[in-house]
This record gives C-alpha cells, sequence and structure tokens, in this order.
C-alpha cells in the first residue's frame, strides 16, 4: 500500500517516545511508502485533555489501563481481539508481567496491547551506599531511618500519593474500592494515611512537587539523595550513559512482614477506530508489542517492554544493571487500578486532599470524606453491565 500515513500520540519521555519512532523507521523501511509520525505530549497533558477526543485525530494511541472503561462505553479504539489472532493474544496473556496484560480486557474486549509494564519500585544510588557502607533498606522501619538522615527522596505530586495510598490501604489489611460508598474505610484510611506521614513528614519539602521522572533525575545527576522507596521505575536511569549516574532498582520493602504491594502503571498501545488505515495500524501494534521486537529493538532503543520474554533476557538485563530482574517480582504482586467509566474524574483530583493531609493542611477524616465525594461523582458515568 502506498502513500499511508499514520499519526501517533505518546508521552514524551525518552521511555514513551524513542522505541517508537525507532519501530516505526523499521516498519516504513519493510512496508516502503508507509510512514508513521509521532506527537509527544507531557504526562500533566494526558491528564488533562481527554483520550477519546483524541482519537479522532489520531491512529496510534499511548493509553493508561483505567482508560479502558471508557473505551468500551465509547467504543473509540478498537477491540483488538477482533483483529489479531487468537494465538497472538495467548502470547501475550502468557507472557504478561504481573497483570499488564489484563489490565487492558475490560467487558469481554481486548482495547490495547500492553507495550510498556511498569511499577513503583525501589531504587537507590549503590555507590553511594557503598561509600558509606550503608546497607539496601528491608523493613519500612529501615526507610523511616534513612529519611531522618535526609537521604531519601521520594515523589510526592497528588497522583504518586494516591497510588501509594493505594499501596498502604493494602498494607493496612484491605483493597480499596471494595465498596461503592466509599473508597476504604475511614480505620484502614486514615491508618494508611498516617503510615504515609511518618515518610513525608520527613523528606525534603520540594518532594511535593516531584514526579517518578524528577526523582530519578534528582537521584542521578546530585548525590544529595542515596534511595527512594517507591516510584515508577524507569530503566532508562539504570543504563550506562544515560544520566551522569546509575540508578540501581530494588524490590520494595516488608511492612509489617509483608512486602509492600505497588500500583502498576505501565502504558498500552490502542488503535482508533476512525482510523483511515486500521488494518497498517493494527499490524504495526502487533510488530512493536511482538516479543522477538520488545526483546530486541524496543529493549535497545530505551524502551521498557510489556513483554515478559523482555524482562528476563539476559541481554535487556545486561544492559539495565538487571533493572528487569530485580523489578519483576514487584511487578508480578502489583496491584490494579480500577477502569470503570468514570474512574479518571477520581484519579485526576482525588490527590489533592490526599496532599493536603499530608502537607498538615487537612486531617485524615476531611481528605478521606472529599476523596468520597469524588469517588461518588466518579460511579456517575460507570455503565452497568460491563464488568471491572
Amino acid at each position: 500500500m502506498a502513500g499511508v500515513v499514520l499519526k501517533g500520540i505518546t508521552w514524551g519521555h525518552s521511555r514513551g517516545i524513542t522505541p517508537l519512532l525507532a519501530a516505526s523507521q523499521r516498519y516504513s523501511e519493510l512496508h516502503p511508502g508507509t510512514e508513521i509520525h509521532w506527537k509527544k505530549r507531557t504526562l500533566q497533558e494526558f491528564a488533562d485533555f481527554p483520550i477519546e477526543k483524541l482519537t479522532h485525530d489520531y491512529d496510534l494511541l499511548i493509553i493508561d489501563h483505567p482508560w479502558v472503561g471508557c473505551a468500551a462505553a465509547t467504543q473509540c479504539v478498537l477491540p483488538l481481539d477482533e483483529y489479531l489472532s487468537s494465538s497472538y493474544l495467548e502470547d501475550q496473556q502468557d507472557n504478561s508481567v504481573g497483570y499488564s496484560h489484563l489490565s487492558y480486557q475490560y467487558g469481554g474486549h481486548q482495547w490495547a496491547l500492553a507495550i510498556d509494564a511498569a511499577t513503583p519500585a525501589a531504587s537507590y544510588r549503590k555507590d553511594l551506599l557503598e561509600k558509606t557502607g550503608i546497607g539496601l533498606p528491608n523493613t519500612w522501619e529501615e526507610v523511616l531511618t534513612m529519611a531522618r538522615k535526609g537521604k531519601v527522596a521520594v515523589p510526592a505530586i497528588p497522583i504518586d500519593l494516591l497510588m501509594n495510598f493505594y499501596t498502604f490501604c493494602i498494607a493496612q489489611g484491605k483493597e480499596p474500592f471494595s465498596k461503592e460508598n466509599e473508597i476504604i474505610d475511614e480505620h484502614t484510611g486514615s491508618a494508611a494515611m498516617e503510615t504515609m506521614k511518618e515518610l513525608y513528614s520527613l523528606v525534603d519539602k520540594k518532594m511535593f512537587t516531584c514526579n517518578p521522572i524528577a526523582v530519578a533525575e534528582l537521584m542521578s545527576t546530585t548525590d544529595d539523595y542515596w534511595y527512594c522507596p517507591f516510584a515508577y521505575g524507569y530503566s532508562n536511569y539504570s543504563r550506562a550513559g544515560y544520566a551522569k549516574n546509575v540508578l540501581r532498582y530494588a524490590d520494595v520493602v516488608s511492612f509489617n512482614g509483608s512486602k509492600l504491594r505497588t500500583t502498576i502503571g505501565g502504558t498500552g498501545l490502542a488503535v482508533s477506530a476512525f482510523s483511515q488505515y486500521k488494518d497498517v495500524a493494527v499490524d504495526f501494534a502487533a510488530m512493536v508489542v511482538s516479543g522477538e521486537f520488545q526483546r530486541t529493538m524496543y529493549v535497545q532503543h530505551g524502551g521498557q517492554p510489556g513483554h515478559r520474554s523482555a524482562w528476563v533476557n539476559d541481554e535487556a538485563n545486561r544492559l539495565t544493571h538487571d533493572f528487569f530482574k530485580n523489578t519483576l517480582p514487584v511487578m508480578d504482586n502489583g496491584y490494579v487500578r480500577p477502569r470503570y467509566n468514570g474512574y479518571l474524574h477520581f484519579q485526576d483530583h482525588a490527590g489533592d486532599p490526599l496532599q493536603k493531609c499530608l502537607a498538615g493542611e487537612y486531617d485524615a477524616r476531611a481528605a478521606l470524606n472529599e476523596m468520597n465525594k469524588l469517588y461518588r461523582e466518579s460511579l456517575k458515568d460507570k455503565k452497568t453491565g460491563i464488568a471491572v
């Protein structure tokens, strides 16, 4: 097919754009006359502009899995199970990194392919810890001890605090979103917030303006911080030459005898239902998310694959100082957010009262009340008859 031009939209970090540019270049070489152009946006721009509106302008879209409830309700992206072979999708499921592949299934359809996988994991400066003779924390108490030395960095913008709130609700014994009138009961939610306060009261207040990328940049370009207990992992910073200093990644610590369960992120690749070239877009998606491409060109060009074969691949781990091998247990233990249509309204706003609580402006009850109000509002768009 000659003269085909596809447009894609992704996020503007090396992990999000560089492997897609490499894949698109290679696809054009294999299919002369086909070009794929990518636009990049900030993570905040993704949050601020509804993805469903973008499907009218772009053929290929990088999405966050909680959006699939909206996809099912609006039918604005293709149900890929109707376009890809069952053997291809079985391979994707068999090679899922944690719950990544299934997180894009909703209402009986596969709305995206897990092109990228991530969850909050620990990161540290091995060189600085070895210089000081201090070991890697294994327990929550050891994290607090290091934080008291002023050597812990941790992202604390609203969205990351919200993801960590889910983690600490689970650590207190209950999963959030089990009821439709409250995120979590007041006792568990308050205990989670108080536990989080233990850490966030000790770290530099500038962390309240830092996302995981900003924390990774701080840790890799300065010697001010030795350790981060949980932030969405970026294998780029564990590669030689990417930043001034290499970051190493590790499993998260134990809390009350059990490993923390962090909230999985990552991204999926979806195809617009309005694309003029649906078959070409699906063919490209199938190539870039295939195991062969993911464990070779995708990881070689700075990507963080969603295919398990890349995470256990020796060369991928050599390139990243064992990033994938060391964080795979965290991925496999990850918690999956709700995906009902309307959830993103909650996610976009619920971190604000939580941040105010951790900054000392709200008490836990006030924060929970505001979060529960947002939760109930978000349920107004939930479509009945579609399983979460």
